[in-house]
């Protein structure tokens, strides 16, 4: 009967370590688990943070743009120049030179131009 007491011990040391590496394990992933929830939670927060930003960033964009586009107007120019006193108008008729364009001679009789002829030539000696 002293046998049958000795083995019904109900502390093995493998049972005892099995328990305790599935205890540790379970822990573990939760920590594992909950770390990983948070950073979604951070990643959130930093996404929902940019969004506001690239909003408000492209909402000054466009209120300069439009700024811009009034100070660029013709009307804005003039009354800038006015307030400033600069002086400046249209150029008067003698200060503008007027130039002519003539049509080549062998265009308007529709001969090719020199340069045309020299990569027709070009063109017909490659094929030989």
């Amino acid at each position: 009967m002293a046998r049958n007491k000795r083995n019904e011990s109900g502390l093995r040391p493998g049972s005892v370590l099995t328990a305790l590496a599935v205890c540790v394990l379970f822990v573990t992933l939760s920590v594992g688990y909950l770390w990983y929830k948070d950073q979604i939670v951070l990643l959130g927060r930093q996404i929902k943070e940019r969004e506001t930003r690239l909003a408000d960033l492209q909402r000054q964009n466009k209120v300069r743009r439009d700024q811009l586009a009034i100070l660029c107007s013709p009307a804005a120019l003039d009354a800038r120049v006015r307030k400033l006193n600069l002086g400046l108008g249209p150029p008067d008729k003698a200060q503008v030179i007027w130039m002519v364009e003539t049509p080549r001679i062998e265009q308007a009789a529709g001969q090719p131009s020199p340069d045309r002829r020299q990569a027709q030539a070009g063109s017909a000696e490659r094929k030989n």
